[in-house]
């Protein structure tokens, strides 16, 4: 609907919409919107939507206007009656507040350095779909239930109270974006940034609302598994994903470090880790650990550089006849590796999600396609002078 209709206000609606004006300016986390009727407010009214435009840029009152529809009131011949008007449209997000996070998101990484653990944490969050399961958000999946204590203390999920830490303050900043989808906005984000591919997302997941409804642990992947294949494919297979969407999404390791305090892999540090960017320190799988491209695999084919971190869930690539083949693939060619990942995250990333509305919301024009390199060597150490 065009942006020209109006709103038929009664003396508290208006009142509560001075209110919402109110509380846009003071912003704090997880603000409670309190609406009161006083006598300075303006009798019944009809007022347009552009007369609010020095307020709509508030992320407060951007999510109050986008989820809150009112209604007018009518006389019938039976008394006071309500008009017959379509249900309130709302959605679980706010569009427009969902691309200033992205922004925001952008800044933290050229400050952080934190491209691995925000790609890890939407994967986590998402990565504990149980496809037999039904009921959300019993099934698991991307929900943002990995905000809760009980969840990020699971053995899988070390270190990634940090990568919740830092997102926090652009939580509280747009309220009227949700933990699920912040955390695979920020996963996205990453990964583009980066150097990888667009990934085709769509945003408006629901979030948990308590930390009963977390999974219960051991439904995410181990590095070490005696039988590497048949885990990788026990626990992705659960998911719903399928052996090429295994080793797409297993390349996503270009990115980071795994630290042995965190896992127990990896080495304390190593000529490509030691000085950073970010916290020195763990085994990286590539030499530029924070370029996305397709150097994971050609780096585990070659086997030639032993700074370099391989994990038997990493080696088996090569090995399982399945997996090689698309391991091989990857190798060669880089860009059948980025448009098979980016088709894998965004499957990954709507696992087990409820959206609001269902069929989700866009915030992207024009066709996904593979990021402009923005790579720059000088910011990376390679080990070298």
């Amino acid at each position: 609907m065009a942006e020209a209709f109006s709103l038929s206000l009664t003396p508290p609606q208006m009142a509560s919409l001075s209110g919402a004006a109110a509380a846009s300016s003071r912003l704090l986390p997880r603000a409670r919107l309190g609406f009161s009727t006083s006598s300075s407010t303006p009798s019944p009214s009809s007022l347009s939507l552009s007369s609010l435009k020095g307020l709509r840029s508030s992320p407060l009152l951007s999510h109050l206007l986008h989820r809150q529809k009112t209604t007018s009131v009518r006389a019938s011949s039976g008394g006071l009656g309500f008009s017959s008007v379509a249900a309130p449209k709302c959605s679980a997000s706010d569009p427009d507040q969902l691309k200033s996070a992205r922004e925001d998101i952008k800044e933290l990484l050229k400050s952080k350095f934190c491209h691995p653990l925000l790609v890890r944490l939407g994967w986590h969050d998402a990565g504990t779909y149980n496809k037999n399961i039904e009921e959300w958000p019993l099934r698991g999946g991307a929900n943002g239930s990995l905000r809760f204590e009980i969840e990020l203390k699971h053995g899988a999920n070390a270190g990634l109270v940090n990568a919740v830490k830092l997102l926090q303050p652009i939580k509280d900043k747009y309220s009227g974006v949700t933990y699920a989808d912040l955390f695979q906005l920020a996963s996205a984000t990453a990964v583009e940034e980066a150097g990888g591919p667009k990934i085709p997302m769509k945003y408006g997941r629901v979030d948990a609302s308590g930390p009963e409804q977390c999974p219960e642990e051991g439904r995410l992947p181990d590095a070490g598994p005696p039988s590497p294949a048949d885990h990788l494919r026990d626990v992705f297979y659960r998911m719903g994903l399928n052996d090429k969407e295994i080793v797409a999404l297993s390349g996503a390791h270009t990115l980071g470090r795994s630290r042995p305090e965190r896992s127990g892999w990896g080495k304390p540090e190593t000529k490509y880790t030691k000085d950073g960017p970010g916290a020195p320190g763990g085994q990286s799988w590539t030499v530029q650990w924070l370029k996305f491209d397709n150097s994971y695999f050609k780096d585990i084919k070659e086997k030639i550089d032993e700074e370099l971190l391989v994990l038997p869930t990493d080696a088996i690539l090569f090995e399982d006849p399945s997996f090689k083949v698309y391991a091989e693939k990857y190798a060669v060619d880089q860009e059948a590796f980025f448009k098979d990942y980016a088709e894998a995250h965004a499957k990954l990333s709507n696992l087990g999600a409820k959206f609001d509305p269902p069929e989700g919301i866009v915030i992207d024009d024009g066709p996904a396609e593979a990021a402009p390199e923005k790579f720059v060597a000088a910011k990376y150490s390679s080990g070298k002078d």
